[in-house]
């Protein structure tokens, strides 16, 4: 276990649990056969423990085989909404779920965002950012919004007075945040957070299509960010409030 890395003894794969479990038999097979020399039990364990590192490396320049081993993570809660067809086909019960809300330490269901549950079996909870009910949430929104419209007649009165440009960069960011939250569709069915737009410097088009933008929106977001070309970027999300992330490789793939 330890040759074939520490991922191994925190999480298996169902690939890695069938490798460890063969290791362990041919292992009592050598034991239990007194006429077997060690070496028939040796060069076996060798070859699986090969095949398991030479799959693990190939897997880690390969998403798509890392997601047939892996699986993909499932979201269990969306929105504060359970996602009641992904629990039936995980066969993941409430019990288990509010078991895993608690061990996360969450005592109402209530603050919870969205909860995933992970390919290891591990639930990730994201809590609210706001608490309260729905209508107080949409009148905080509105209260949100005259605020900015009022913010934006004070830039516009300090520009013509000629204040501090500080002001003007603070108010600037709170637009920039409205702009950034109609991002993301209201119909969009959120399936992974964060989304990812570029991986490995590999555009996921189908990501893009879900939130309903092109290539050519994604090129302009980058090149605000100083990104001329895909493959440098190394990965690159969008969160629910429409947050971008993004990582840049050290160099260009070519």
């Amino acid at each position: 276990m330890r040759f074939m890395g520490k991922r191994e003894i925190g999480k298996l794969s169902v690939f890695d649990l069938v490798i460890s479990v063969m290791i362990a038999e041919i292992a009592v097979i050598v034991i239990e056969d007194l006429d077997r020399t060690m070496w028939e039990g040796i060069v076996p364990m060798v070859i699986l423990m090969l095949v398991q590192v030479g799959m693990a490396f190939v897997a880690l320049k390969n998403r798509k085989l890392r997601q047939l081993f892996d699986g993909k993570p499932s979201i269990i809660m969306a929105k504060g909404k359970l996602n009641r067809d992904v629990m039936r086909k995980q066969r993941y019960n409430l019990d288990d779920f509010m078991l895993q809300l608690r061990e996360n330490q969450i005592t109402r269901i209530s603050d919870v965002e969205f909860a995933i549950l992970e390919t290891s079996g591990k639930l990730s909870v994201i809590p609210k950012s706001t608490e309260g009910s729905p209508e107080e949430i949409a009148e905080e929104r509105l209260n949100v919004e005259e605020q900015l419209s009022r913010g934006e007649r004070e830039l516009q009165q300090q520009a013509e007075e000629g204040s501090r440009a500080e002001h003007h960069s603070d108010l600037a960011g709170k637009l920039s945040m409205q702009q950034n939250a109609k991002v993301i569709p209201p119909k969009y069915r959120f399936e992974i957070l964060p989304i990812p737009l570029i991986m490995d410097g590999k555009v996921q088009d189908e990501n893009l299509e879900k939130l309903e933008k092109t290539r050519f929106w994604l090129k302009n977001v980058l090149q605000d960010e100083g990104v001329t070309d895909f493959k440098e970027v190394f990965l690159c999300t969008i969160d629910h409030k429409g947050k971008l992330f993004l990582d840049k490789t050290k160099k260009p793939r070519k």
